[in-house]
C-alpha cells in the first residue's frame, strides 16, 4: 500500500513525486514511455549533437525551472538572436530586425494596435479563476479569430499575426476561446513575452537538452519510478485506489493523474468520474505541432549576418524558424515549426515531400546551403501515443465558464496535475513544475488532517 501513486513521468509527475517523497510519503511513479520527460524529449544524434523534439526553452519569471536547473547542475545558454531575421510574405523574402517584421506601414500600425489591445484585455484576467474575470462569458463565447476578424484591417497584418499566434498556441485562432487566449497571455506574463527571445519565453535553452533536467529529477526518485507501465484503469474505494495496467496492480491512499486531459480521459475509472469532470476531459484537445530540423556542419547563416529566424505566410508549411544550434556552434541546426492547420496539411504529404518542402523553404530564407543538410529530422507530436499533440491542451469557447474549477477539483482520492492545471506559465515546463508542487502540497495537507 503506497501513500500516493502518480501517473505520468513528465515534469508535473516528477516534481510531485519528489515533493511527496521529501515529505516522507511512500510514492510510486508510473510512466508509460521508456523515458521520463513527457512532452520534453531530447534526441541525441551522436555524442555531441542533439535536438529537442519537445519543449526546449525557458525565460524570465520561470523561476522554478531556473532554480531546478541550478540545483541539478544543468547549465543554460542564450538562444542565438543576433543578425537580421527573415520574413517570407506574398512570394517574396526580405529581412528585418526586432520583433515586428518590416511590412507596409498600415499593417505595422494595425499589428501594433492589435497586440496592445490584447495585452490590455489580458491584464484584466483573473489567473486563478478565469471564469470570474470581467466579461468572462462574453469573452468565452467567441474565438480569438473573432477578435482578429473585428480588429485586423489589412491582409499582411493578418498573415503576420496568425503566424505568430499559431506559434504561441499551436492551434489556429478559430479553435481557441478568446478568454483562454487572454488567460494564456497573462499566464506567460504577456503576449510580448510569449513572442520574444530576449526577455521572452524563448530566451534560454539547456546545455545537453531539456530532458537532462527530467533525467536528473528521475535519478533522485530511486526505485519509486517504474517505466513502460501505462495505466489502463483506476478503481476507487472508500479508503483508496487501485491503479491497474498491463501485468500490474498497485494500491494507494491517493492517486495523482499528471497527464494531459485528452489522455486522462482515456483511462477507465471505476466508479466513473463525475460527469462534469468526464465531459471536461472530452473538450480539451491538444495542439498540433511538427518540429522539423535541418542539421548542418556549421551555422552558416550567421556568417551572412542572419539570425536563423524566419516568419512566413501560408505559402510555406512552417510558420516560424529558429536557430537551435548547440551553445558551442559545433553544428548548425535550423528548427522549423509547422503548426495548427498548416501542420494538418503537412501531415498528409509523403515523407520525402515533407522533407523537400521544409528544405526548400530553408534555402529560400538562408541560402542554397540550407537545401543540403547533413541530416533532416522531423517530429509529429500528434502521432505520439502518450501525448497525442503539443504543446498543451487548449480551451475552445465555453469551457472556462462552463466547467470552472473542474480541471483541478479532486475526484474522491484522485488528484490532478499537469501544465494545463497551472495558472502561471500554463503550457510550459514552468507550469508543469508548479502544478506538481501544488498537487503535492494539496495531498500533504490531507495527510496532516
Amino acid at each position: 500500500m503506497y501513500d500516493v501513486i502518480i501517473i505520468g513521468g513528465g515534469f508535473a509527475g516528477l516534481t510531485a513525486a519528489r515533493r511527496l517523497q521529501e515529505a516522507g510519503r511512500e510514492v510510486l511513479l508510473l510512466e508509460a514511455r521508456d523515458r521520463v520527460g513527457g512532452r520534453v524529449w531530447t534526441h541525441w544524434i551522436d555524442g555531441q549533437t542533439y535536438v529537442d523534439y519537445g519543449g526546449q526553452w525557458i525565460g524570465p519569471t520561470q523561476d522554478h525551472a531556473y532554480g531546478l536547473a541550478v540545483e541539478l547542475g544543468v547549465e543554460t545558454y542564450a538562444t542565438y538572436n543576433s543578425g537580421k531575421h527573415v520574413i517570407a510574405l506574398n512570394g517574396s523574402v526580405s529581412t528585418y530586425r526586432g520583433l515586428i517584421p518590416k511590412i507596409d506601414l498600415p499593417s505595422l500600425l494595425n499589428i501594433d494596435w492589435v497586440i496592445k489591445s490584447l495585452e490590455r484585455r489580458a491584464k484584466r484576467i483573473t489567473l486563478d479563476h478565469p471564469w470570474e474575470s470581467p466579461g468572462a462569458r462574453k469573452l468565452d463565447s467567441q474565438t480569438l479569430a473573432t477578435f482578429l476578424d473585428r480588429n485586423v484591417c489589412f491582409g499582411n497584418a493578418r498573415k503576420v499575426l496568425e503566424a505568430g499566434l499559431d506559434t504561441v498556441f499551436a492551434v489556429s485562432p478559430s479553435e481557441l476561446s478568446l478568454l483562454h487566449a487572454l488567460f494564456y497571455m497573462k499566464s506567460g506574463t504577456s503576449l510580448d513575452c510569449l513572442l520574444n527571445i530576449d526577455n521572452g519565453a524563448q530566451q534560454d535553452r539547456f546545455v545537453g537538452g531539456a530532458q537532462l533536467l527530467a533525467d536528473r529529477l528521475a535519478e533522485k526518485l530511486g526505485g519509486a519510478l517504474r517505466l513502460q507501465s501505462p495505466v489502463r484503469r483506476i478503481e476507487q474505494t472508500g479508503t483508496g485506489v487501485a491503479v491497474i495496467g498491463d501485468g500490474f496492480e498497485f494500491k494507494a491512499k491517493k492517486a495523482v493523474v499528471a497527464i494531459p486531459p485528452a489522455l486522462a480521459g482515456r483511462i477507465d475509472y471505476q466508479p466513473g468520474l463525475p460527469g462534469r469532470r468526464d465531459q471536461l476531459s472530452q473538450r480539451i484537445p491538444m495542439g498540433t505541432v511538427w518540429k522539423c530540423f535541418g542539421i548542418y556542419e556549421r551555422p552558416f547563416w550567421r556568417e551572412k549576418g542572419l539570425s536563423g529566424q524566419a516568419v512566413t505566410d501560408e505559402n510555406h508549411f512552417v510558420q516560424t524558424v529558429f536557430d537551435c544550434s548547440p551553445k558551442d556552434g559545433s553544428r548548425g541546426i535550423l528548427l522549423g515549426f509547422s503548426l495548427a492547420n498548416r501542420a494538418r496539411r503537412f501531415m498528409q504529404l509523403p515523407e520525402n515531400d515533407r522533407r523537400n518542402a521544409v528544405l526548400t523553404s530553408f534555402a529560400q530564407f538562408f541560402g542554397k546551403e540550407a537545401a543540403s543538410p547533413l541530416m533532416y529530422l522531423e517530429k509529429n507530436w500528434a502521432d505520439e501515443t502518450w501525448s497525442r499533440g503539443c504543446y498543451a491542451g487548449m480551451f475552445p469557447p465555453g469551457i472556462w465558464t462552463g466547467f470552472t474549477d473542474a480541471l483541478t477539483q479532486p475526484c474522491g482520492h484522485i488528484h490532478w496535475a499537469g501544465t494545463e492545471t497551472s495558472p502561471v506559465w500554463n503550457g510550459y515546463i514552468e507550469g508543469a513544475i508548479r502544478s506538481g508542487e501544488r498537487v503535492a502540497e494539496e495531498i500533504n495537507c490531507l495527510f496532516h488532517v
